[in-house]
C-alpha cells in the first residue's frame, strides 16, 4: 500500500499554460486528433510536424518559436513510401523528426522506450497514430479503468518532460451521436485530454476538410480551421471555417441547417410566445446548434420579451 502523502496548497507553485499552439495544443499534455477514416488526421499531424520542425509559425499563430525535435509513430503507413515522401512535400526538416524502432517490439503507450526516446532525442512533440494500435495488446479500449490508468500514465510523462503528446484516433461509425461518443474505445481517452480536435471534410465540397476544437480545459475553444487536399494541387492552409463539430460530423450543409432551424422557430411560435429554454431544448434535440439557432432568430427577427424570470421567443406581428 503506498504511504500517505499530503500536499498543502499554500506550498504549490501557480504557472501558466505553455502553449505548442494556442489554444488547439499545449505542452506537457496530451491533445487527441481524430476523426473517420480518410478525412485528414494524418495529413494535419504532419503537416504541423513539417512547421515545427523548421521553427515555422502554425497557422493563426504569431508566436516566435525554435525548430522542436518530434517523435512520430505510425502503425498503419509505411515510414519509406508514405510518411518519408508526405514530409518531403511538406518540405520538413526531417532531421528533427525521429522514430523509435518498432521491428523487433511493438511499441505501446505504457512502454518505457517512450520516455526514454523523449530523454535521448530532448523532444518536446510525440505522435501516436492511431491511438488504436498504442493502447497496448493487454489493454480493453472499452475498460474506463484501463484507459484511465494508460492515460494517467502517459500524462504524466507529458507533463513531466513538457512535452505535447498528440494521440491521432479513428472515430466510430455511429450517426447523430454527440462527438465526445464517436471516438473508439471508453469515453475515458476523450476526458484524459486536455485538447480534442476533430478533423473531417465538408461533404458538398470534399476537398475542403476543417478541424474544429471540440474540447479545450486550458483555454477557451478556437476557431476551426480549414484545409484543401486535392491531387493536383497537394495542401494548401484555406483559414478559418465557419462551422460546428456537430455539424461537420453529420455531413448537413450549413444552409440545409439553417433551413431546419428557421423551420423550427416558426413551427413552435406560430401560435405566440414560447420559453427560450424549451426551444433550445427543442433545437439540441433536433441536432441544431445554439449558434445556428440564434443566427436563424435574427434572420426572422425574432424578439426577445422578458416575463417575470423567463424569457420567451415570439415573432414579429406582422408575421403573426
Amino acid at each position: 500500500m503506498a504511504e500517505l502523502k499530503i500536499i498543502s496548497m499554500d506550498e504549490v507553485q501557480s504557472k501558466e499554460v505553455n502553449w505548442l499552439w494556442y489554444p488547439y495544443i499545449p505542452y506537457g499534455k496530451i491533445t487527441i486528433i481524430q476523426g473517420d477514416p480518410g478525412e485528414g488526421k494524418t495529413t494535419l499531424a504532419l503537416r504541423l510536424a513539417a512547421l515545427l520542425s523548421k521553427g515555422e509559425a502554425l497557422p493563426y499563430d504569431d508566436t516566435e518559436r525554435e525548430p522542436v525535435k518530434i517523435i512520430y509513430q505510425t502503425a498503419e503507413d509505411g515510414l519509406e513510401d508514405t510518411i518519408k515522401p508526405r514530409l518531403e512535400a511538406a518540405e520538413a526538416d526531417c532531421t528533427q523528426i525521429k522514430v523509435i524502432d518498432e521491428s523487433e517490439a511493438a511499441l505501446s503507450m505504457l512502454d518505457e522506450r517512450i520516455e526514454k526516446a523523449i530523454i535521448e532525442v530532448g523532444a518536446r512533440v510525440v505522435i501516436l497514430d492511431p491511438i488504436q494500435a498504442y493502447v497496448g495488446a493487454n489493454i480493453n479500449m472499452n475498460n474506463a479503468n484501463e484507459v484511465r490508468n494508460v492515460m494517467a500514465q502517459l500524462g504524466r510523462i507529458a507533463e513531466k518532460y513538457d512535452c505535447a503528446i498528440l494521440l491521432v484516433g479513428h472515430m466510430n461509425k455511429g450517426s447523430g451521436n454527440k462527438s465526445s461518443y464517436r471516438g473508439l474505445g471508453s469515453i475515458d481517452f476523450q476526458a484524459s485530454a486536455r485538447s480534442v480536435l476533430i478533423v473531417g471534410r465538408i461533404k458538398d465540397n470534399p476537398q475542403v476538410r476543417v478541424m474544429v476544437q471540440d474540447k479545450s480545459s486550458l483555454a477557451p475553444e478556437g476557431e476551426a480551421i480549414a484545409f484543401e487536399l486535392d491531387k493536383e494541387n497537394g495542401f494548401k492552409w484555406i483559414g478559418h471555417y465557419d462551422i460546428s463539430v456537430d455539424d461537420l460530423l453529420s455531413g448537413i450543409p450549413k444552409e440545409k441547417k439553417s433551413e431546419q432551424a428557421e423551420n423550427l422557430i416558426l413551427e413552435y411560435l406560430s401560435k405566440g410566445k414560447y420559453p427560450q429554454q424549451a426551444l433550445l431544448k427543442k433545437a439540441r434535440a433536433a441536432g441544431i446548434s445554439k449558434r445556428v439557432l440564434d443566427e436563424a432568430k435574427k434572420s426572422l427577427n425574432v424578439q426577445s420579451v422578458k416575463e417575470g424570470s423567463q424569457w420567451y421567443w415570439q415573432l414579429p406581428e406582422k408575421m403573426e
